[in-house]
């Protein structure tokens, strides 16, 4: 355990030196995270080890993604989500559902051995995108401010309105929705999981900025103590959501919206440290899911699973993107940036978590999928994303100039339709 506590911090401690740096590179931190974990896990040098390896990751993925989900949503800029919010409606009511319908059509004809449940199933676990494996490109000011925030909103959003799809398919595989109507079981779930995590998340939300607010004017604040209420928050929203029955994940989103609208003069000062936490953390479910993962499920990939991942993170994911935004004034170039900057990270790998921990048939199959298709994803956008971002804004920036004040480009720029 102390070897690697210290092979941990020390690693953390090189990686923050140089986090700068590496970021304005093609690697990106997950994949030097993953990469650590692989070489000093099992399959390389067998120094990392982690005892009940799923729960420590399913803990530390959960945690993470609802700092991150917090976090990115408090800092969203509302004022270009009021001018874009049909980029982000269109992706999630229309987007990902044509992604869940293409990911069970395409994955019927790949796979043999899985029933259509465990296929629907396997769709609706890499149907959600990651906040924080897409965090280089949402935070990337060379990004156009519309497609940087329509895809933050997506992927706040779309992992928790996946939770009751997962927990109905589930269900229904193994045959726990005999005594009703599955589409009564469908609505309870939906109801319980958007309900009460959106509740939870106002009323705690809307608590802490009157406790905050009240700790301003008496000059309570303490330089000390004002990097925790966030990270708190966060994690107080989730914990709470889960125990009764909600969306943790939608609380977190749905809180962090409220607290950075109501606390948008001081937002900066607190999310700062809070996203210090959330980077720390990620690099901690990185490691453990390189080490005691990967290392684990790359000797169980096949060509039919290399494929179904490959499919899933282009033409499942983009074709569907690229069709819902149709009519909207996007690019074509911005219609695939959207597309393709889809990761699939630590949402995938909650769901795959709690699959396997069932007494579902084929749930360590269904896992290899995910698994494989998660290391595609953080080798792919990690390495495109920076070139790409960068090129993408260049090119934006070029075509607004170019536009006459009157012009229709002009017009977009402005706010009417999306870059």
């Amino acid at each position: 355990m102390y070897v690697s506590l210290a092979l941990l911090a020390a690693f953390a401690l090189v990686y923050s030196a140089l986090a700068g740096g590496i970021e304005r590179t093609r690697i990106s931190g997950p994949m030097l995270f993953t990469a650590f974990g692989l070489v000093l896990g099992p399959l390389g040098f067998g120094i990392l080890s982690f005892e009940s390896a799923g729960e420590t990751l399913r803990t530390l993925a959960e945690l993470t993604l609802a700092l991150v989900l917090f976090t990115d949503a408090a800092g969203s800029n509302l004022n270009i989500l009021r001018q874009t919010s049909l980029l982000p409606i269109r992706l999630l009511l229309v987007g990902l559902p044509l992604t869940l319908v293409l990911g069970f059509g395409v994955g019927v004809l790949v796979f043999e051995d899985f029933s259509f449940l465990e296929i629907a199933l396997l769709a609706t676990m890499l149907a959600p995108t990651d906040a924080a494996l897409g965090k280089g490109v949402v935070s990337n000011p060379a990004v156009p401010g519309p497609i940087r925030e329509g895809l933050n909103v997506e992927s706040g959003l779309n992992d928790g309105i996946c939770v009751p799809i997962l927990f109905v398919f589930l269900a229904l595989a193994l045959g726990q929705g005999d005594d009703g109507s599955p589409w009564s079981l469908a609505l309870r779930l939906v109801a319980e999981e958007i309900g009460i995590g959106a509740a939870v998340g106002l009323l705690l939300a809307a608590g802490a900025v009157q406790l905050l607010q009240l700790s301003k004017r008496h000059d309570w604040v303490s330089e000390t103590w004002i990097q925790v209420p966030v990270v708190a928050l966060a994690f107080a929203c989730f914990g709470t959501a889960q125990a009764l029955g909600g969306s943790g994940f939608i609380a977190c989103f749905v809180g962090g919206l409220l607290f950075g609208a109501r606390l948008a003069e001081h937002r900066h000062l607190l999310l700062r440290a809070a996203e210090g936490t959330g980077d720390t953390f990620a690099l901690l479910t990185w490691v453990v899911f390189g080490s005691a993962v990967v290392g684990q499920a790359v000797g169980y990939f096949s060509l039919t699973v290399v494929l179904y991942a490959a499919l899933s993170l282009t033409l499942i994911r983009m074709l569907p993107v690229f069709l819902c935004v149709i009519g909207m004034g996007v690019s074509t170039e911005g219609k695939l940036f959207l597309g393709w900057f889809g990761p699939r990270g630590l949402a995938s790998i909650v769901f795959a978590v709690i699959v396997t921990r069932t007494t579902l048939e084929n749930a360590g199959p269904l896992a290899m999928v995910v698994v494989c298709t998660v290391v595609l994803s953080i080798v792919g956008h990690g390495v495109t994303a920076n070139p790409w971002a960068r090129a993408f804004g260049e090119r934006h920036r070029s075509s607004v100039g170019r536009a006459a004040p009157s012009s229709p480009k002009a017009r977009l720029s402005r706010g009417r339709s999306v870059p």
